[in-house]
């Protein structure tokens, strides 16, 4: 999209995303997402990401996110636990890597650097 834009967030239809599987670490969480904007050299990421109950683990980019619906605990392997939930917004860093135990399904709106 080249243009400004309005998306509501809730009721935006969202594609599968599937997860390698050594990230799931228990449940069968399934992952959808839309990538609403992206940078000309693809270094800014923004959209929406949505995950279902379970236990994933990643590495994450530098990244910005604010919780829409839905909750989670996110560890930050020597840093902190999370817990998000709707309204929250948090920040990760690139290379943190993190365990997230998804309580009830999440969307999140997110903005990521690369």
């Amino acid at each position: 999209m080249t243009h400004s834009f309005v998306l509501h967030i809730p009721d935006a239809e969202l594609e599968p995303e599937p997860l390698a599987p050594e990230q799931i670490v228990s449940g069968t969480p399934e992952v959808t997402g839309k990538v609403v904007w992206e940078s000309e050299d693809g270094r800014q990421v923004q959209g929406i990401w949505q995950i279902t109950p379970g236990v994933v683990t990643d590495t994450e980019a530098d990244e910005l996110f604010v919780v829409i619906s839905g909750s989670a605990t996110v560890e930050v392997e020597g840093g902190p636990t999370l817990q998000v939930g709707p309204g929250d917004m948090a920040v990760l860093r690139e290379g943190d890597r993190t365990t997230w135990t998804v309580h009830e399904t999440l969307r999140k709106a997110y903005a990521i650097n690369l």
